[in-house]
């Protein structure tokens, strides 16, 4: 009962910074910790760090995750969910309409406001290449193994080859930088559910991931094809929202649900708002359902892609202790880390440049978006109205 009291103030306080977190996962952990470590003294900086440390080890939306181990802390399984959802909800909302609106307006080839959007994507993807691959791939041995993750997943655009990338890379990254020797278990911090709810978690975490793409085989059904693609997905996301461009393209375009204008269209409109980057993946399942219920696809996407990474913090706390002093998995991290920058840097080629640069005053527009997000740090959502504003009226 005392955990059920507490659901409006968590409900509340993740709502809040729903709306006003603009500026991706780097933020949202800055936000997070103002709020509920200074502010509220929900949790200390140790028990933050912990929990900030395994959502970062972690495949999926790191700054979705760490709302759900804060909610979990907070208020239980009820309290993690509803402050994953009250933190998404802003930005689901304005995505789905968008959806709404893209939807209705019908061939939007020519759209010149669509084209500002592809062409601001194409300074955000670049960097996110640029910070990821300083950060993810310091040496050139990592550079060049993001390379050649990069050249695979040119050579192989399907969905199950950005997968297999990741894991041989994981597997090299084992092989070749695993930690000398372990630090040892260190003692857990903040979060301690049952180890038998972790382990079901664990345990439905694998079942999906193995049994969705029997039942979307058998059953024909395009919501279960859709749940699918978008739960594979949000499972196998590592380095940060960036990266679930590669993946969510190779599942939606090549099956003809979502062309590639209107899929950058979005990913170039999902900068403008708050909240996870994430969000973007209730735009694409808007976009794949029709009539006038289209909301409830994209729904179901919102759902799979962010289900996976909540049951892997729920299933993986409290063995995090025991895990993040192992040799073995920080080499494995290592080399996982670098794919995630060799798919990312794949995505940027095909299809961020391909579809959005045309000629030379294209080129000019993305490297004046990349100056005012970079150098210059203007907010994500006037750079994208800038960018909307100059495709209508500049880049035609």
């Amino acid at each position: 009962m005392a955990a059920l009291r507490k659901l409006p103030e968590i409900g509340g306080a993740f709502l809040k910074l729903g709306l006003i977190s603009f500026g991706g996962p780097v933020a949202h952990i800055g936000y997070f910790r103002k709020e509920f470590v200074e502010r509220r003294r929900w949790l200390d900086d140790a028990a933050y760090a912990d929990l900030v440390a395994l959502c970062q080890f972690l495949p999926g939306p790191a700054s979705s995750q760490i709302a759900f181990g804060l909610g979990m802390g907070r208020g239980g399984l009820a309290g993690a969910f509803l402050a994953s959802v009250s933190f998404l909800l802003p930005s689901a909302a304005a995505m789905i309409l968008f959806a709404y609106r893209v939807a209705s307006l019908g061939d939007l080839n020519g759209a010149g406001w669509l084209h500002g959007l592809k062409v601001a994507a194409v300074a955000v993807v670049a960097l996110a290449v640029t910070a990821m691959a300083r950060t993810l791939t310091p040496d050139w041995p990592r550079r060049f193994l993001a390379a050649a993750a990069a050249a695979a997943a040119l050579l192989l655009p399907v969905a199950f080859a950005q997968v297999g990338v990741i894991a041989a890379c994981g597997l090299i990254g084992l092989a070749a930088w695993r930690a000398q020797g372990d630090r040892g278990p260190q003692d857990p911090v903040g979060l301690r559910p049952s180890h038998a709810w972790a382990a079901s978690s664990l345990l439905l975490f694998v079942l999906l991931l193995g049994l969705l793409p029997v039942a979307s085989r058998w059953s024909g059904a395009k919501p279960v094809a859709v749940f699918d693609g978008f739960y594979r997905a949000g499972a196998m996301v590592f380095g940060g929202g960036h990266v679930v461009l590669p993946l969510l393209r190779s599942e939606v375009v090549p099956p003809g649900w979502v062309d590639d204008g209107s899929f950058l269209a979005g990913y170039g409109a999902a900068q403008a708002v708050p909240g996870p980057l994430f969000s973007f993946a209730g735009y694409l399942g808007t976009l794949i359902q029709s009539g006038p219920l289209r909301w409830i696809g994209g729904v179901l996407a919102l759902l799979a892609i962010f289900l996976p990474g909540w049951l892997l913090v729920a299933g993986t706390y409290p063995f995090w202790h025991l895990l993040r002093g192992k040799g073995w998995a920080q080499g494995v991290l290592a080399g996982a880390n670098a794919a995630v920058v060799g798919l990312l840097l794949a995505a940027f080629y095909r299809p961020v440049c391909t579809e959005a640069i045309r000629d030379a005053r294209d080129v000019a527009a993305a490297a004046a978006a990349a100056l005012l997000l970079g150098p210059l740090r203007v907010p994500p959502w006037a750079v994208v109205g800038v960018m909307a504003a100059a495709g209508q009226w500049l880049l035609r």
